[in-house]
């Protein structure tokens, strides 16, 4: 039998605080317990685009000011058959930046308990999978060379 993977997105969800980068991180509580960026599947017919305004609407309430698709992308298993996702083995991502206003977070409370906006060196200590760790890594390389 083939395994069906669901076509995602991660977004590494930033704002630009005294010149450095700070980056959202959400508390999962769905399917799971940790520490990860806005991420989400894409829906019948839905661009990439489309998804990461969408998911970022969603699961932040932020706007996005600018966007960028950086080369990463990669696929995962789910440790488990999720009972809204029968079938289906894991996911598949790409990678998106989205820059926003440092501002309030409005939290998916199906999918998250709480937030945190923290520097590279925390959220690389706090991200629960090494997937979101390696695309923090990229992230954090390709804002730092674009001479903010």
């Amino acid at each position: 039998m083939t395994e069906k993977y669901r076509k995602g997105i991660f977004i590494v969800t930033y704002a630009i605080i005294n010149e450095k980068p700070e980056y959202l991180i959400l508390k999962r509580k769905l399917h799971w317990k940790g520490w990860e960026f806005p991420k989400g599947g894409l829906k019948r017919f839905e661009t990439y685009r489309h998804a990461l305004e969408r998911e970022t609407k969603e699961e932040t309430g932020l706007k996005i000011l600018e966007t960028k698709k950086l080369k990463e992308s990669g696929k995962y298993k789910y440790k488990k058959e999720l009972s809204d996702r029968r079938g289906i083995s894991g996911q598949t991502y790409k990678l998106f930046l989205a820059k926003v206003r440092k501002d309030k977070v409005t939290l998916d409370k199906l999918e998250h308990s709480s937030y945190k906006w923290v520097n590279f060196e925390k959220a690389i200590k706090m991200l629960t999978w090494p997937s979101q760790r390696k695309c923090l890594r990229k992230v954090n390389l390709y804002i730092n060379s674009q001479n903010l």
